[in-house]
């Protein structure tokens, strides 16, 4: 359980915070700056459900608590010390990842194929989750950069590349089952 009293601490005055095994470490490191982007990525899809309901909006829901999981994650380093903590840290799974892969292909059967890249826009719903289609996609850049200097459960990075298709598929739902989808036409104002 969790119990905040109180919100600041002082602790991060001199550009350092402490990670969920208790280390610290500067704050624009890059496992930071990866938790913070899947932090920034959870407050878009807030704004996004201002505009779902439903399903849309219960599924946007539980992604929201999927991606606390994942920053709790990636904020706990060392994933070879699992077994010997105190209390085993949250760890993303892979039946988070096929949940977004059904929910995905259940939204997709309703969909025509595309035969044009579409532009982020349409509805105000599908607007907001492109957006969040491409905090997810930086969120995921940034945690497979991270990958390259430290551990990090493969898991979240599959979550990671699932969860931006699922805000694609998402938003193209949103935009009248893709009937209004807003079509690319190359050379255009050419």
């Amino acid at each position: 359980m969790v119990v905040l009293n109180k919100i600041y601490t002082k602790t991060g005055d001199h550009g350092e915070t402490a990670l969920g095994d208790g280390s610290r470490v500067a704050k624009h490191g890059m496992r930071v700056t990866s938790y913070g982007t899947v932090d920034e990525l959870n407050a878009t899809v807030g704004v996004a459900r201002q505009h779902a309901d439903g399903e849309t909006d219960a599924r946007l829901s539980a992604i929201q608590n999927d991606l606390f999981d994942l920053g709790a994650d990636l904020c706990r380093p060392d994933l070879h010390k699992d077994e010997a903590a105190e209390y085993p840290p949250l760890r993303v799974i892979d039946a988070q990842v096929l949940r977004l892969e059904r929910e995905i292909d259940a939204m997709n059967e309703a969909l025509e194929p595309l035969r044009s890249f579409i532009l982020p826009g349409g509805s105000a719903l599908a607007a907001h989750l492109h957006v969040c289609r491409t905090v997810a996609r930086r969120a995921e850049r940034e945690t497979v950069e991270l990958a390259t200097m430290e551990s990090v459960n493969p898991a979240v990075v599959k979550y990671l590349n699932r969860l931006s298709d699922w805000f694609f598929v998402a938003a193209r739902i949103a935009n009248d089952g893709g009937k209004a989808d807003v079509l690319w036409v190359p050379g255009a104002n050419r």
